[in-house]
């Protein structure tokens, strides 16, 4: 299916402007400025961050590695699974909802905040960067802005979202992409940088998917 033909109706007229459907949890409020955080949080959050990153996430144990990424403050909603290797920063900017898959060796960089719908598929080996930095700043001063995930998203394999980007709900993003702006619902992008290949059929939303396979 084309994105032109996915984007009209029956009578053959153009639809309303694509939406992007996102997740909405109370507990979820990015973070634009690192002197937000008391000392005592810096020094909590870091610890979290060496433990995990260097010890905790290579355990094979479900229980153990999200029982630790809860205590730091991550929100993981049930059934959701994150296999070992992934890598977490500002663990408690992290929100997933239920029934996600997440591979192998994942960078969660959510310094920002990274908020995650229900039913997501990521992929091994993908990185969400949940902020980046100003070149032109004497002092390379950081700039935070949150990446918002919808349900029933799939990020392939090393695909790369940027700070600042919106994924629809049900979007696709292709293999080794690097998406640099908003995704709208349903649309499959691929590229460096992303863009619109197809559309996805709004009926294949109905999977829960549920991967915890013992020691992983």
């Amino acid at each position: 299916m084309t994105v032109e033909s996915a984007r009209q109706d029956e009578t053959g007229s153009e639809q309303s402007e694509p939406t992007i459907t996102l997740p909405q949890r109370d507990d979820f409020t990015p973070r634009y400025d690192f002197n937000d955080i008391s000392k005592l949080g810096k020094a909590r959050n870091r610890i979290g961050i060496l433990l995990y990153n260097s010890l905790i996430t290579h355990i094979p144990s479900h229980t153990v590695r999200q029982g630790f990424l809860r205590a730091f403050g991550a929100k993981i909603g049930k059934g959701t699974s994150i296999l070992r290797g992934c890598l977490f920063f500002d663990i408690d900017q992290v929100r997933i909802g239920d029934y996600c898959s997440i591979g192998f060796r994942c960078l969660f960089d959510a310094r920002s905040g990274i908020l995650i719908g229900d039913n997501v598929v990521i992929a091994s080996d993908t990185q969400i960067i949940a902020g980046h930095h100003d070149p032109n700043s004497p002092t390379f001063a950081p700039i935070l802005n949150p990446v918002r995930i919808g349900d029933y998203v799939w990020l392939a394999s090393r695909s790369t979202v940027l700070a600042n980007v919106d994924i629809g709900r049900g979007a696709v993003v292709g293999a080794c992409a690097l998406v640099t702006k908003p995704v709208h619902d349903l649309e499959m992008v691929a590229g460096v940088p992303a863009k619109v290949r197809s559309m996805r059929d709004p009926d294949a939303l109905q999977y829960r998917p549920f991967y915890r396979p013992l020691l992983y």
